[in-house]
């Protein structure tokens, strides 16, 4: 029972945790926004943890009689199973002794539920990003058709259209997408700077960070704190390329982009591509205008405490 009470603590921590953090991105001057990307890295340990550990504490359960840790007793498992069904097409029947006394029907039950978690995970993966793949086909085929391109924005495509619009359409090929409106609307440093912090997103890939979150809310799309932490990893995805653009241009120049980006009649991002979102612009603003000094305690005890959260299953695995 030992590895099930571990996966379970690790469960509620990483829940606490995640609370904790979620609440403190909120606030306005929290260590996360100070320092986004080892705040990302946080949070992509307790995704990793959470779902290792959930279907950890079903298997653990269901394979208590082999009296080993979870991977040694799930390799147990497997193997007296395939001996199982071996001796089944052989015509010999089923063993009586196939598995360890205490094996019954609820244990294998736990067993299947915990199978049945690890296929749902990668499942929704899956599904998520394969989702994202064909949106972005054909946003991108759309793209080849509409968009054109303009010596005032390099390496990017220009639409014609009147609404405010700057995103990166990210994946192998990624494209940084502004409209004519984005044009009209900023002035040189000011539209630099947006194309930076753009070009940060694909360069860093911020559509695969953001993939493990996206895939957990849409296998539990109602457990309200996972919407949270992907809600918070998307304004923290946001906040590293604020960062990144920030060595290039000036925060000035940054801030006022996405003060005329709030004040836009109207502003368009399309689905699969990362762009500015509405509950993103005054904590941008806010971070950039008045920085704050940059915490040192907070942000590596909670880089601890993530860290052994994402050990502690995957050791339980490993025994």
């Amino acid at each position: 029972m030992a590895p099930a009470t571990h996966f379970a603590a690790a469960v509620l921590a990483c829940y606490l945790v995640a609370q904790a953090m979620t609440r403190s991105a909120w606030l306005g001057r929290a260590w996360t926004w100070r320092t986004p990307r080892l705040a990302i890295l946080c949070w992509q340990a307790l995704g990793l943890s959470v779902g290792l550990a959930a279907i950890g504490l079903p298997l653990s359960l269901g394979l208590a009689p082999y009296q080993a840790g979870p991977g040694t007793a799930t390799l147990r498992f497997l193997r007296d199973l395939a001996g199982a069904g071996t001796s089944l097409l052989g015509g010999h029947g089923w063993p009586a002794d196939a598995f360890p006394t205490g094996l019954g029907p609820p244990r294998l039950a736990l067993i299947a539920l915990a199978a049945t978690i690890a296929v749902v995970l990668l499942g929704s993966t899956v599904r998520s990003l394969s989702g994202a793949v064909r949106v972005r086909r054909r946003h991108r085929d759309l793209l080849t058709l509409v968009g054109r391109a303009d010596p005032a924005v390099p390496g990017a495509l220009v639409l014609d259209h009147p609404s405010a619009a700057a995103y990166c359409l990210p994946g192998v090929r990624p494209t940084v997408v502004v409209s004519a409106g984005t044009l009209a609307l900023l002035d040189a440093r000011q539209l630099a700077a947006v194309l930076s912090h753009e070009r940060a997103h694909a360069d860093e890939r911020h559509d695969l960070v953001l993939l493990p979150f996206t895939a957990l809310c849409r296998a539990l799309p109602r457990v309200a704190w996972l919407r949270a932490a992907h809600d918070c990893v998307a304004l923290l995805v946001e906040m590293r390329a604020d960062d990144k653009a920030r060595r290039q241009h000036a925060d000035e120049s940054l801030a006022a982009a996405l003060r005329r980006f709030a004040t836009a009649d109207s502003r368009i991002v399309p689905a699969g591509a990362l762009g500015v979102a509405d509950r993103d612009l005054d904590a941008r603003v806010h971070r950039l205008l008045w920085p704050g000094p940059a915490p040192r305690l907070r942000p590596l005890a909670a880089s601890a405490v993530a860290m052994l959260l994402l050990a502690l299953p995957v050791s339980l695995y490993l025994s």
